[in-house]
């Protein structure tokens, strides 16, 4: 799962999932499957925490 303290707002889009990290702007991703979706989630979360540690 994600890590704690973050919240994914879910929903599915006719085909498609899509979703966003609440607590940090700009962490969305979307995924034909839910599954796929957290997991693109969970990247572009990775990644937006780490570009923040940088700045």
């Amino acid at each position: 799962m994600l890590p704690t303290g973050y919240t994914a707002v879910i929903r599915q889009d006719g085909p498609w999932w899509i979703g966003w990290i609440e607590e940090i702007s700009g962490v969305n991703s979307q995924g034909v499957t839910r599954e796929e979706l957290l997991a693109n989630l969970r990247e572009a979360l990775g990644e937006a925490i780490e570009m923040n540690r940088e700045d």
